[in-house]
């Protein structure tokens, strides 16, 4: 059977293995013997260490010294970090998690170590079907518990807490743990399903912009794993098989005209995941627009340097501006896309998201920054090769170097084009090719895209999800990556007159209709 994705990250605890309850019997020991040791020495009142409201929201999912931190925090506790050695009789962030840890061990011991037997049995199916896996957890105990289960040899790559110290890779909700072993399984998030039981752990697969995001509600939370970036929600995993997700990663946006997509429009037009646009646009929260510009505020023209913005549209546009907050996310480089657009006290994040510039913020992505030497050799090189290939354009964009094909009418050229440009990026480890409209484009191998350029805004804005409704409207391959970070939390609208596969939840045919749209909104 051929299969639409290639990989399947799990976390362990509350997903593999029922050791969920173990780590919180082990944190409630650590905690309760602390608070009341406050008691008896500084006569603060006890209340003791809850699975609720203590250990769900607070230290379910992080790693160990972030959830102690976390918790003594939301107590008003401040304690100085310390360091991993210390002992678990100090008072130190590190001495109270390392208590944690002996504890978790003798209470492991104790009670041995159960797997789920559905989990178990859907590895095994994914194996079978040619589907690599891989566990990634916030636990430095993870191998520990994958030999005592006896299922170790199900996982070919695991990311676990010792493996995240030594690589210094962020814990959740950031998304490192799981994209490290996706890259480890030779695939990228939008090929591969990301399978949580915790909030943190879904904001996580949301961030990195994995293809979907599982969740599994084992604590009666599916709603808060709703809330926080699951794209489905099953109690138990017997309920998802191949099929399912086969069927999962082949979706296709809503396809309607812009006049619908308004306020107080038809309610009964439905994302998939069952809400309404009119509900995602309430009036209780804000809109905030993020905007390609090729193909979205202007059509697909021969050449890049004819995508003039109309004057009908740079107008609707002004007019957004000093209604709603309005970023532009675009492919081109930022200081051409933001000569075309024209507009001062905007986000520009051009090259992709690699430069990004507007009211307070100046950033270059420094890994991508430290290749430019590399992009400017293969440009001199893609100038020399085919400039005496017809309809040929070379477009450098400082962090990148595009390709354009679309006037090249020989299909024996493209070919050849192509196949030298996948032979320079193979030849290089530091670079990585996109496929977009009649385009190949060269990029710094890095972790970083559209989507995550959306979220950097976001946090310079003061956009939030639970404030603003997040909408981001592109026409590309390469908005793809948005549209799977803000899928389920916001609106992703793909422009194109083809109904095709995509992350997007809805789908409008041209930049005519988003200049519509954005006049029904106004």
């Amino acid at each position: 059977m051929i299969c639409n994705f290639k990989t399947v990250i799990f976390d362990l605890d509350g997903v593999i293995t029922k050791t969920a309850i173990v780590h919180f019997k082990a944190w409630k020991q650590a905690f309760d013997e602390y608070l009341r040791l406050r008691e008896s020495r500084d006569k603060e009142s006890f209340q003791e260490f809850t699975h609720q409201k203590d250990y769900l929201p607070f230290v379910d999912g992080k790693p160990r010294y972030q959830g102690v931190k976390s918790f003594l925090e939301s107590r008003g506790i401040n304690l100085p970090f310390g360091d991993p050695q210390d002992s678990p009789d100090q008072e130190t962030v590190c001495g109270i998690g390392n208590r944690k840890n002996i504890k978790f061990k003798e209470v492991l011991m104790s009670q041995g170590v159960e797997v789920y037997p559905s989990t178990i049995k859907l590895i095994k199916g994914l194996k079978d079907s040619g589907v690599r896996v891989g566990v990634a957890s916030s636990s430095k105990n993870c191998q520990y518990i994958l030999e005592a289960a006896n299922i170790e040899g199900l996982f070919e790559t695991r990311v676990d807490g010792l493996v995240s110290m030594e690589l210094g890779l962020k814990g959740k909700p950031d998304a490192d743990i799981f994209v490290k072993a996706a890259y480890n399984l030779n695939s990228l998030p939008c090929e591969t399903v990301v399978v949580e039981d915790a909030t943190s752990g879904v904001l996580a697969g949301r961030n990195g912009g994995f293809g979907l995001v599982l969740g599994v509600a084992r604590e009666h939370n599916m709603q808060d794993l709703f809330d926080n970036g699951a794209d489905v929600v099953v109690d138990d995993l017997g309920k998802i098989d191949l099929d399912f997700i086969n069927e999962w990663f082949a979706i296709k946006p809503i396809s309607i005209h812009s006049q619908n997509l308004s306020v107080n429009k038809d309610s009964r037009i439905n994302s998939r995941y069952g809400q309404s646009f009119s509900k995602l646009m309430s009036t209780n929260k804000l809109p905030a627009f993020f905007l390609d510009y090729d193909g979205t505020l202007t059509p697909i023209v021969s050449r890049p340097d004819q995508a003039v913005l109309s004057e009908s549209m740079k107008k609707v546009l002004n007019q957004l501006i000093n209604k709603y907050t309005v970023a532009i996310v675009s492919g081109r480089s930022r200081t051409d896309v933001e000569k075309l657009i024209g507009i001062e006290g905007l986000f520009y994040a051009g090259n992709h998201g690699f430069d990004i510039k507007g009211p307070g913020l100046s950033m270059v992505l420094p890994e991508a920054e430290s290749i430019i030497p590399i992009i400017n050799e293969i440009t001199a090189k893609f100038k020399d090769k085919f400039s005496q290939v017809k309809g040929a354009i070379v477009e450098e964009k400082k962090f990148s170097v595009a390709l354009h094909y679309r006037l090249v009418e020989k299909e024996e050229k493209i070919n050849m084009m192509k196949e030298e440009v996948e032979k320079v990026v193979s030849s290089q480890k530091l670079l990585r090719l996109m496929h977009g409209k009649k385009v190949f484009e060269v990029l710094p191998a890095v972790d970083w895209n559209k989507g995550k350029a959306i979220l950097r805004v976001m946090q310079s804005l003061g956009v939030s999800w639970d404030k603003n409704t997040v909408i981001y409207l592109g026409d590309d391959t390469t908005d793809e990556d948005a549209f799977r970070v803000i899928r389920s939390r916001g609106i992703g609208i793909l422009v194109s007159s083809e109904n095709k596969i995509s992350w997007a939840d809805f789908c409008i045919e041209s930049p005519l209709e988003v200049e519509r749209f954005f006049n029904s909104l106004l």
